[in-house]
């Protein structure tokens, strides 16, 4: 009765049979004729899992492990395969997709060995791109690195790259642009638009100084001249029936905060109110 009993109960599970899933690579283990878990080919192979193979509890928690570092490695590859990434966006990704700290870990360490993954690149290679590509300067550039988790020592080596000759080449092709969308401005306006820009865009100390020297603006009376004009009758439309005094402070303080000389603004109010009296 004692023989029958241990004999019943000590028998060991094992595997019996092992089918492809539709996802290739992997596949579906049964122990017992019953469904257990999948594995990656990887897994499969490292383990030697086999019809008829006896696996305990120990084994199993081994196995599902080593799998679910798998996936995550597959995981990491697949999403390095569209286009550089850093490991802070790597780390969130995996945390994304539920992956455990343990296997992130692990991913992580395989893909620095094999240079996958390399912060210094990923910065090296961003800073390129931002030369040939962009209108970003340097600070910009820092502060984009620094929110995708590059460190200091490695942003300030890629930055390197990023040398005073090819910072005044972009800005100035910077300026140019901010000249051409702020040509009906007033010339004060104008410059001051530029340098926000620039300074908005990155740019900044000796450099910043070069860039506005070689875009070398020369302020055009006429220019000048049709800006005011349009301006003005925009404000004196919206001031028009105010009383006359009123009217003029009205114009004069809209108009000198854009930048235009007091004199040519009292000559436009001028000529509009005689236009008025005429009409």
């Amino acid at each position: 009765m004692s023989k029958r009993h241990v004999t019943g109960e000590n028998k060991m599970p094992q595997i019996t049979k092992i089918t492809s899933q539709k996802q290739k690579g992997r596949y579906n283990i049964f122990i017992d004729e019953q469904f257990a878990f999948g594995v990656t080919e990887s897994v499969l192979i490292k383990f030697r899992l086999a019809k008829g193979l006896e696996i305990d509890s120990s084994l199993q928690r081994d196995i599902q492990k080593e799998d679910d570092n798998a996936k995550a490695y597959q995981l990491a590859l697949n999403y390095l395969s569209h286009q550089l990434r850093t490991e802070k966006e790597l780390t969130q990704y995996l945390r994304d997709h539920e992956i455990t700290p343990e296997g992130i870990e692990t991913s992580l360490t395989k893909l620095r060995e094999l240079h996958y993954l390399d912060d210094q690149d990923y910065a090296d290679s961003y800073v390129r791109t931002v030369i040939n590509t962009s209108d970003k300067g340097p600070k910009v550039v820092r502060q984009k690195l620094i929110q995708k988790g590059v460190s200091a020592n490695h942003i300030d080596q890629a930055l390197t790259l990023y040398t005073d000759e090819e910072q005044v080449t972009v800005g100035l092709a910077t300026a140019q642009k901010l000249a051409k969308k702020y040509r009906h401005s007033s010339f004060f306006e104008q410059q001051q638009k530029i340098k926000q820009g620039l300074m908005q865009k990155g740019f900044g100390g000796d450099n910043l100084s070069r860039i506005i020297d070689e875009l070398a603006l020369e302020e055009d009376s006429d220019s000048e001249a049709d800006a005011l004009a349009a301006l003005g009758e925009k404000k004196w439309r919206r001031y028009r029936l105010l009383e006359p005094r009123e009217r003029r402070m009205k114009m004069q303080q809209a108009l000198y905060r854009k930048g235009f000389n007091i004199d040519a603004i009292n000559r436009f109010i001028d000529d509009q109110e005689v236009s008025d009296d005429t009409e």
